[in-house]
């Protein structure tokens, strides 16, 4: 008897050892955020000490804006690739293959400093971010419960903007000039891989897409894809531009490092805050808020220096800049339907990257021909062009009713359409699918935009 009962209190134990400590999206998806983490401390170190590099090895500016705007290409194609190769051979083959190319095209440009080599590497760098974004956002989609769908996203939003920012700080680790930090974010994007392939969760399926059209996207909801477009350019512009600004006017790596994190801080600190403002009020008119103090606060930096004043001016940009890519998702899924949304985010995050290459482009041909406060014009310039739009649509049309905004739900500024659907929207009777609300008789009001 003493043998039964202490074999039975053993299953007991072994049973109470084997529950999780922690409960919710944390406790089943601890691997996915460890090697999300991994991945934006080197995507955040190795994108901002690439620009500093080339200043220093008197890459023109304009080289530089083409360099770094080759991710942006690479990251729209790889976004299409990937969700292929996944049908074909599994997300974790996938995840692998990515992380090992994006490992090396991290630490070539350490050993071949040539602007060729550099633009085909940072072309392959975003093609393989890409995928590794499509492959992580489609396993939190799958493994997501809907009650905790909401939080998920938050966590995985926190999660991603601290990793860029770390990357940030990781600059003052060594010298640029060296081969150190190209090492480092390589290590820790092979590092990603690790958590990725001992997790227990099992491959998820990827959604299915409606068929959608980008004309019947741009038809209904302009406003959503013109804000996404300008969002996209102001970020490719910001990420690719302001380290080799810093550079430019004599900053310190500390100075750039916290040059860069205050945008970013200021981005997680202001994108609750401006989301639950935008469930309460109308959509368009926190966007045209949030476009104007980024257009003044970047009007306020073409007068700054390498001082203090220049941190504020970053960091009230990130702050009502990037959440402008939430806000655009969260209008246009104000006006269509649930199965249209990982289609019409697919759509929306394609304008964005194609904002984005432009951006640095833009941004390197102003700094030649004003100087280098042509980064802080470039961004001023996209919010203002957006802040224009959104008030002539404001006074042109009338909006969703506030109690019939879909959820706002805070997504990091490169993630792909499959992270759109883990977002939860409020089961209220909604309008009619995209097709529909284009055929409704011209006397109703209904053109969202």
């Amino acid at each position: 008897m003493s043998e039964q009962v202490s074999e039975h209190d053993v299953n007991v134990a072994n049973t109470e050892l084997s529950r999780p400590a922690i409960k919710g999206p944390l406790a089943s998806m601890w691997a996915l955020f460890l090697g999300v983490l991994a991945m934006m401390l080197g995507n955040g170190l190795q994108g901002t000490a690439l620009g500093v590099r080339a200043t220093s090895e008197a890459f023109a500016v304009t080289v530089i804006g083409v360099i770094q705007a080759a991710y942006y290409v690479g990251f729209l194609i790889g976004s299409k690739f990937t969700v292929q190769a996944l049908r074909k051979v599994g997300h974790i083959r996938v995840f692998a293959a990515l992380a090992s190319l994006a490992s090396t095209s991290f630490v070539l440009p350490a050993l071949l400093v040539n602007p060729l080599i550099w633009f085909v590497m940072r072309l392959i760098t975003g093609f393989c971010l890409a995928g590794l974004y499509v492959v992580i956002e489609s396993w939190l989609n799958d493994q997501t419960e809907p009650e905790n769908r909401g939080r998920t996203l938050s966590i995985y939003m926190v999660v991603t903007m601290s990793g860029v920012t770390g990357g940030q700080l990781l600059l003052n680790v060594a010298d640029p000039d060296g081969f150190e930090l190209f090492v480092i974010a390589s290590v820790l994007v092979s590092i990603a891989l690790v958590p990725m392939a001992l997790s227990e969760s099992s491959a998820p399926r990827l959604p299915a897409v409606s068929k959608l059209q980008f004309k019947e996207l741009l038809a209904v909801v302009p406003t959503g894809v013109l804000v996404m477009f300008f969002s996209g350019l102001a970020a490719g512009a910001l990420f690719a531009i302001g380290p080799v600004y810093g550079a430019q006017i004599g900053m310190s790596n500390a100075q750039i490092s916290l040059f860069m994190s205050a945008a970013l801080i200021g981005s997680v600190l202001f994108q609750m805050p401006i989301g639950s403002a935008s469930d309460r009020l109308p959509r368009r008119g926190v966007m045209i808020g949030c476009a104007l103090v980024a257009s003044a606060a970047s009007i306020f930096g073409t007068s700054t220096g390498t001082g203090t004043d220049a941190l504020v001016a970053m960091f009230f940009i990130g702050g009502s800049s990037f959440p402008l890519y939430s806000l655009a998702i969260a209008y246009t899924n104000d006006w269509i339907t649930n199965d249209q949304r990982v289609g019409a985010s697919g759509f929306l995050v394609m304008v964005n990257g194609v904002g984005a290459i432009i951006g640095p482009l833009f941004a390197s041909l102003l700094i030649n021909a004003v100087g280098n406060s042509g980064f802080f014009w470039t961004l001023a310039g996209a919010h203002l062009l957006a802040a224009s739009y959104l008030l002539v649509r404001i006074i042109a049309r009338d909006a969703v009713p506030v109690d019939e905004q879909s959820t706002y739900q805070p997504y990091p500024a490169r993630s792909s359409a499959l992270a759109t659907s883990i977002g939860r929207r409020i089961p209220k009777p909604k309008k009619s699918p995209l097709p529909t609300i284009k055929r409704r008789p011209p006397d109703q009001r209904s053109d969202p935009s």
